[in-house]
């Protein structure tokens, strides 16, 4: 944390003068900039968050996964499931476990009590969540793109897909705070590894819903993996319908999981 014990403060013209605390911006840019390095170096991080999401974009996009039940091209349908992919691996995993290891460790708690205060706190790491999903985005659709020759369809609406990846990533953002505020950290890191496993399964993201037995569909679709998945559909044109239902759902999740993890959120 030395980088940033060197921005907490500004010194005051005058010898002997008190230190002054440095802007809340200067505070949220500088452990901003920390959190991305710290992300940067956890290879099971980068792992999950990049490799994972392309992976399954690349290899699942060989050959058609949904036997049949849905038009178009492979690519079509799992583009926008590998934007959720991977909008799940650093809203949830990746943010999850960095904070829980945080809290556990008692970082989180002196920065809470240091100048910078829990606002800075929560800027900062939105901010390092926002930036690593616009590489993410970039990434994904430039190898579909390039490699693939996907190009987005005549019903798409950029309005659309950026209210799921913000809807998206508050409802994810909120679980793995949520988690990380309330749970050991070892338990924290299981639980968010298991739920990423699961959101690659029942997310409609490799399988689409149709293929999952009745019970298991019907449950999978008020789940916000699968709806962040569909309205990414409808937005990027990939897929035709109402994006109604899967934005209210978002909209649900996104506002449950937030209200829950300011309210649970400890600490210590």
């Amino acid at each position: 944390m030395s980088e940033l014990r060197g921005t907490a403060t500004t010194p005051v013209v005058g010898a002997g003068a008190p230190a002054r605390p440095a802007s809340w911006l200067r505070m949220a840019l500088a452990l901003a900039a920390y959190e991305l390095r710290l992300a940067l170096r956890r290879g099971e991080g980068l792992l999950i968050t990049f490799v994972i999401p392309v992976g399954v974009l690349l290899v699942f996009s060989a050959f058609d996964t949904s036997g049949g039940v849905t038009p178009g091209r492979p690519v079509d349908r799992l583009l926008p499931g590998s934007i959720a992919l991977a909008i799940i691996a650093a809203s949830l995993v990746s943010l999850a476990i960095s904070t829980g290891f945080e809290r556990q460790y008692g970082v989180i708690k002196r920065l809470g009590g240091s100048p910078a205060g829990a606002g800075v706190v929560v800027a900062a790491k939105t901010a390092s969540v926002v930036i690593v999903e616009a590489v993410q985005m970039l990434l994904l659709v430039g190898i579909a793109v390039a490699t693939l020759g996907w190009t987005a369809g005549a019903g798409a609406s950029l309005p659309l897909t950026a209210a799921a990846l913000a809807l998206g990533t508050m409802a994810f953002a909120g679980l793995g705070l949520l988690m990380a505020g309330t749970l050991r950290a070892e338990a924290t890191l299981a639980l968010a590894n298991l739920l990423f496993l699961l959101a690659l399964v029942l997310g409609g993201i490799v399988l689409p819903l149709e293929r999952l037995p009745g019970a298991v569909a019907s449950v999978s679709e008020v789940l916000p993996a699968a709806a962040l998945t569909r309205t990414l559909g409808i937005g990027l044109g990939s897929v035709t319908g109402d994006a109604t239902e899967p934005m209210v759902i978002l909209v649900g999740w996104a506002v449950l999981l937030v209200v829950l993890a300011a309210r649970k959120f400890r600490w210590d």
